[in-house]
Parts: C-alpha cells; sequence; structure tokens
C-alpha cells in the first residue's frame, strides 16, 4: 500500500485548523498540524514531511519569515493561505519562491487540489503527469548550453552546476520548452503550465517569468525568455531532445 503523503498545516485558528485538516485526511493525505511556528520546528525536526500549508499572519512572527528561515534548510513545497488576499502579498509570497498561494476564505476542496497538484509537479504523488507539449520519449532537453531532466526535473546550467527551480518555475520552463520560438499569451502559459497561482488578470504569471529569468541570467548573456509586448512571452532558444 503507497504511504499518503504527509502535509503539515501551520495554522493558529483552532475551528479552522481542525477542518482544515479534517478535510485533507478525508481527501486521503496524513495530516501534522501546528499552531505556532515553534510547534512548526518541532515538527519538521522529528517527521518527514512531504508540504507545507503555511499561514502568513500567526502570533508574534509573519508566516514570510518563517517561509525564507526555512528555505534556507529544505526545499519542502510550500503553499500560503492568508486572509489577506490582496495582490501585494500574493505577489509577495510568489517572490519569495512559493509553490501557491490562496487566500481566506477558501474552499476545502480547492486547497485539497493545490496540494495534489503541487505534489505531482514535484513529483510527490505517483500520478505525476508530464507538462503539455513535452514529448514523453525526450528526457533531456537542451538550450544554449543548459540541460533539463525533465525525469527528475532538474536544471542544469552550462557550468554544470544544478539550479534550485520551484515547482511553479519547472513547470513554466517545460512549457516554454514545449512551445519553443512561439509567442504564448499570459493566460495561455497559465493554462499550459497547470500552475495554481492566482488567476491570469494579476501580475502571477509576471512575477513567475521574472524569476525564471533571473535563474537563467547567465553571465554576459541575456536569458533566452523575451517579452512581447501586449502580447505575452516568447522563449526564443533553439531546444533540442534527446
Amino acid at each position: 500500500m503507497t504511504t499518503p503523503p504527509t502535509i503539515l498545516l501551520v495554522e493558529d485558528d483552532g475551528a479552522l485548523r481542525t477542518l482544515t485538516a479534517r478535510a485533507l485526511r478525508q481527501s486521503g493525505f496524513n495530516v501534522l498540524t501546528a499552531a505556532t511556528g515553534a510547534e512548526m520546528w518541532v515538527t519538521l525536526r522529528e517527521t518527514t514531511v512531504n508540504l507545507v500549508v503555511l499561514d502568513i499572519m500567526l502570533p508574534g512572527t509573519s508566516g514570510f519569515d518563517l517561509f525564507r528561515r526555512l528555505r534556507r534548510e529544505s526545499d519542502v513545497p510550500i503553499i500560503f493561505i492568508s486572509a489577506r488576499g490582496s495582490e501585494e502579498d500574493r505577489v509577495l509570497g510568489l517572490e519569495l519562491g512559493a509553490d501557491d498561494y490562496l487566500a481566506k476564505p477558501f474552499s476545502t476542496r480547492e486547497l485539497a487540489a493545490r496540494v495534489s497538484a503541487v505534489l505531482r509537479r514535484g513529483g510527490g504523488l505517483d500520478s505525476a503527469s508530464e507538462p503539455m507539449g513535452e514529448s514523453r520519449a525526450a528526457d533531456t532537453v537542451s538550450f544554449d548550453g543548459w540541460e533539463v531532466s525533465m525525469a527528475r526535473r532538474e536544471l542544469r546550467s552550462p557550468s554544470g552546476a544544478i539550479v534550485d527551480l520551484t515547482g511553479a518555475e519547472f513547470d513554466l520552463l517545460s512549457t516554454f520548452l514545449g512551445y519553443p520560438q512561439r509567442v504564448l499569451g499570459r493566460e495561455r502559459l497559465m493554462e499550459l503550465s497547470r500552475s495554481r497561482i492566482g488567476d491570469s488578470s494579476d501580475r502571477s504569471i509576471d512575477v513567475l517569468v521574472s524569476r525564471l529569468r533571473r535563474k537563467l541570467q547567465a553571465e554576459g548573456v541575456e536569458p533566452p525568455i523575451v517579452t512581447v509586448r501586449g502580447v505575452g512571452y516568447m522563449f526564443k532558444a533553439e531546444v533540442t531532445r534527446s
């Protein structure tokens, strides 16, 4: 029998924590809970966790601050939840490198679906699927000296160094690689990459593209993602598969 993924829910509201944990368990996840950042650290030291659902407004600290520290120590996927659903907060969460952001009040069914989507993107579930536009026969994709392993979801720079990408960033890169030298609008990119990071009317996709560009910025060389004014983006590099 396959062991269900373990989710750590960090939420200080007792009633919401109980309701959300119950819903995630009913969706097939093993759920641990914490009411504070201190409890979160204790759990993470003692248990292997596949994903963290992290409230931003916690007593005594900010979820953003916890995220920054956690990212220095672990690459576990993280979904922010918050009553602060403004575009600025969503953008900040994405710029920090979160895998998703869900504003309160939210449907527990939607949260469970987003947890599953993030785990699939990171290879955390057996039902992982390949991004649209990719060839199943091609495991390694190359461009401008960069190499991408689709099976390991790994990006290597021309110097051979592994570049750390979030699940959403890797999905976006995979989408560009599946449609090289073609202009893709923001809504189309959101649809193809399956990144559940807010709707396409806000700056979410622009933030994600900007983050990916920075990581593809080789010394003295412009990144391969170019902006097509008024339309969207294009991956201009030639792509080869092997």
